[in-house]
């Protein structure tokens, strides 16, 4: 069977259900620490994966990053902030409205009980491949 076409995904997410879809496309992504930025003045916080291309048939991995906006806060808990060269697993993103509209938080779940709150004025978020999938004998696995 021929390798399949591979089209770089571009995904914008303004609401919980868009949020689902980055959360899919990135789960069993990989990433280390150090390539956690938070920029505090422009309220944005971008984070680069490689993440597990389950779109291209399986056993490739492609580079992805995902930015915030509208970030008022970020909050870690079990994340090594003193160790830039740590691999973190994102298992899912999640979001929790706030009772006011639009504003709400985004639940980054890690492998391992490492979790990260991102507090945002509204869902502004934005997830894009930036370079060709490459193969990787790794396969996520799941229990059942």
């Amino acid at each position: 069977m021929p390798d399949r076409v591979f089209k770089p995904l571009k995904l914008l997410a303004q609401d919980a259900g868009d949020l689902q879809v980055v959360s899919a496309a990135l789960q069993d992504a990989v990433g280390k620490i150090g390539d956690i930025r938070f920029e505090q003045k422009a309220r944005r916080l971008t984070l680069s994966f490689n993440r597990y291309c389950w779109e291209c048939g399986g056993g490739r991995r492609v580079r992805a990053a995902v930015q915030f906006g509208s970030v008022e806060r970020v909050e870690a808990r079990r994340l090594r902030s003193d160790a830039p060269d740590a691999v973190v697993e994102l298992l899912s993103i999640g979001f929790e409205p706030a009772e006011e509209p639009p504003g709400g938080t985004a639940v980054l779940t890690f492998a391992g009980g490492g979790e990260m709150r991102v507090m945002v004025e509204c869902l502004d978020v934005l997830m894009a491949d930036v370079s060709e999938p490459w193969p990787t004998r790794r396969r996520p696995r799941h229990e059942d």
